[in-house]
C-alpha cells in the first residue's frame, strides 16, 4: 500500500512543471506520516483496553509482539545496549500481563486494605469522586490522552529510525535531530509514560523511573562515542541543540 502511495506522488510529480527532489521527498514524507498516524491509531485503538477483563494471554502476547518490535529500530543507530532494551520490555510485558492477565494490583488492595474494584492506581479515586464520575473521566480524557502519548512516542521512534538510516552513518543534525538529540529515547519514555498514564500499576510505577534512567544513561554513552566520531561537528550540535526537551527558539550555528 505504502509503495502505491508513493508511485502515484511521483507520477504526480512528474506532470507538475516545477516538481523538484526537494518537493517529491516531502510528499513521501508527509504520506508516511499519515499512513503512520492511522496504523498507530488503529493499533492503538484494538489493541489497548478495548476488551477489558483477565486471563487474556493471547491479547497480552500480541501487545508484546507490537510494542516490542519498536527495538528492531533501534539496532539502525548504534547496537542497543542490553540493559535498557531489557527494562523496556520488561515495563511492557508487566504492563500489558495485568491489564489483560492478572491483575496483581487489584489483588494487593483486596488483601492489604479491603478495597474492591481498585483495578489500577487511578481506581484508588473512585474512593473520592466516585465511580460514575471516575469513569467518566477515565473514559472521555484519559484513555485518550494516553493513547495520544503513546502515538507521539511511537511516531517519534519509527521517524528517528528513518533518518538515521537515511544518514547512512554520517552525523544526523536536520529534521526531528534539529529540535532534540535523542529524539527515539524520548519516544520510548512517552509510549511507556503512556502507558502509566492509561494504567498505572505498582510494577509499572516502580518500572518507569529505571526506564527513564537506563535511556538516559544509555544517551550520554552514544554522546562520548559520536565526540570521538565526530568531533567539533558534534560539539557544535550539541551546543546548538538540546538533549531532551526542545527549545521554543532554537540556536543558530
Amino acid at each position: 500500500m505504502t509503495k502505491t502511495l508513493f508511485k502515484l506522488v511521483n507520477e504526480g510529480i512528474k506532470w507538475c512543471p516545477n516538481g523538484s527532489t526537494d518537493v517529491k521527498m516531502k510528499l513521501k514524507d508527509i504520506l508516511l506520516l499519515i499512513l503512520v498516524i492511522v496504523v498507530t491509531s488503529v493499533a492503538l485503538h484494538y489493541l489497548t483496553l478495548t476488551g477489558f477483563g483477565w486471563n487474556q494471554w493471547l491479547l497480552v502476547t500480541i501487545n508484546v509482539v507490537f510494542f516490542g518490535l519498536f527495538l528492531v529500530l533501534l539496532q539502525f543507530r548504534r547496537k542497543v545496549a542490553r540493559l535498557p532494551s531489557s527494562v523496556y520490555l520488561a515495563f511492557v510485558i508487566a504492563f500489558f500481563a495485568e491489564m489483560y492477565g492478572f491483575p496483581l494490583t487489584m489483588y494487593v488492595f483486596m488483601g492489604v486494605f479491603g478495597y474492591d474494584n481498585i483495578f489500577s492506581l487511578e481506581f484508588l479515586l473512585t474512593q473520592v469522586m466516585g465511580e460514575e464520575l471516575f469513569h467518566s473521566i477515565f473514559h472521555y480524557y484519559v484513555f485518550p490522552a494516553s493513547k495520544i502519548i503513546m502515538g507521539i512516542g511511537i511516531i517519534l521512534v519509527i521517524f528517528g529510525w528513518k533518518q538515521i538510516y537515511e544518514g547512512k552513518g554520517k552525523l544526523v543534525t536536520t529534521g526531528l535531530y534539529a529540535y532534540v538529540r535523542h529524539p527515539q529515547y524520548i519516544g520510548f519514555l512517552l509510549i511507556t509514560l503512556g502507558m502509566n498514564v492509561m494504567w498505572l500499576t505498582i510494577i509499572t510505577f516502580a518500572l518507569w523511573p529505571i526506564v527513564a534512567v537506563v535511556y538516559y544513561k544509555l544517551a550520554k554513552r552514544e554522546e562520548k562515542d559520536a565526540e570521538e566520531e565526530f568531533g567539533e561537528e558534534f560539539l557544535e550540535y550539541k551546543r546548538r541543540v538540546p538533549g531532551w526537551i526542545p527549545r521554543i527558539r532554537r540556536k543558530t550555528a
